[in-house]
């Protein structure tokens, strides 16, 4: 996760990680440009959470939650990835990110999430 599921001019640290349904996620993500504030700290992003549901090779789901006193930045959100079987032999996976917070805007999380994901295409390929 700390390889792949971080978007670029950031750091990711795995805090907590207990893969298995309702078990704990912990993670934060520190901007490399100090000008940059974070939503739970001075320059970090740290969300908490569970895995709602989990389908070895088929699906994940997680519920997180920013820890933030900033009520633009609150509320849970699920993340949804599916994966399939694709033509030639692939993955295919789509990843739905239901709930981002009104202080998120959504070209943002959007480019986050591609960035992430061309980075797990590379470590996969």
């Amino acid at each position: 996760m700390a390889a792949w599921r971080v978007p670029s001019g950031l750091r990711c640290e795995v805090h907590e990680f207990d893969a298995r349904v309702g078990g704990a996620i912990r993670v934060s993500l520190t901007y490399d440009d100090p000008s940059r504030d974070g939503k739970s700290g001075e320059h970090t992003d740290t969300y908490r959470g569970r895995f709602v549901s989990l389908v070895p090779d088929e699906l994940v789901v997680e519920a997180d939650a920013f820890e933030t006193d900033d009520p633009a930045m609150a509320g849970e959100m699920r993340i949804t990835i599916t994966l399939a079987d694709a033509p030639g032999g692939g993955t295919e996976l789509v990843a739905i990110h239901e709930g981002v917070p009104a202080g998120v805007r959504p070209a943002d999380n959007e480019v986050g999430w591609n960035e992430s994901l061309d980075r797990l295409a590379a470590l996969v390929e």
